[in-house]
């Protein structure tokens, strides 16, 4: 493991980079309210965003509040998530955390992680997630890619997705958390897939890697404001 020095001049090398290819990242989850946000998030489990934003306009439509789904019912739910990955539990979930929002929040969500990880289907990246984007709470959630990500730039060791968070929080700004944790995602998707790149191909991996040129084929196109839709974090 590198020294706490070591890992923050890598992670300025880091945020460099991620800026200035994604300067305002949005999550990419179509919501209308900080409900219909949870509910899109947790869905996202094992979901591409883009089928998740295939399924929420029906479901919304005929439930975006938590009375509305706790009405819906399971079986109602699960006509509209049908195609999500896990979708009968997701279903299950959705009408019992709606409600528990009902009896407990009079139908607001929550704006504490201790609350938010004791509904149904919501773990500790959902509710940093939540979180964040909601209540602007500092949080730097960890999905896949920034778990694996943090492990191939050498800024956590990967034992542990607890170990990988609390390393991160260490190197970036607070500020930034939530911010560089959807640029880690895109750069993730995009550019540094677990099977696209070695660790030495992509241009993000070359420069930490003080290799002065990246192959053709792995450079950065020019700058964009948002990525192409690709599968969300899993919960």
């Amino acid at each position: 493991m590198l020294s706490l020095d070591e890992r923050k001049r890598r992670a300025l090398t880091i945020q460099s980079w991620l800026q200035n290819q994604y300067p305002d990242p949005k999550p990419p989850l179509d919501h209308s309210n900080a409900y219909t946000f949870l509910v899109a998030v947790a869905l996202s489990a094992q979901t591409t965003d883009a089928r998740v934003n295939l399924v929420t306009p029906s479901l919304f439509a005929e439930a975006s509040t938590p009375k509305a789904m706790e009405r819906l019912g399971a079986a109602r739910i699960l006509h509209h998530i049908k195609t999500c990955g896990l979708a009968p539990t997701k279903a299950k979930n959705l009408e019992k955390m709606a409600k528990i929002l009902n009896e407990r929040y009079s139908g607001q969500v929550p704006d504490t992680f201790e609350a938010l990880e004791s509904l149904p289907g919501v773990g500790h990246k959902t509710a940093s997630v939540v979180m964040s984007q909601i209540f602007n709470v500092p949080a730097f959630p960890v999905d896949t890619h920034v778990f694996r990500l943090a492990k191939r730039w050498k800024l956590a060791s990967g034992k542990s997705v607890e170990e990988t968070e609390t390393r991160l929080k260490q190197v970036f700004p607070e500020e930034e958390w939530s911010r560089t944790s959807l640029r880690i995602i895109f750069y993730g998707r995009e550019f540094c897939s677990a099977r696209g790149c070695d660790g030495r191909t992509c241009p993000l991996c070359v420069e930490l890697n003080g290799r002065k040129e990246p192959r053709a084929s792995s450079r950065l196109p020019k700058k964009k404001t948002q990525p192409r839709k690709r599968p969300s974090p899993s919960n």
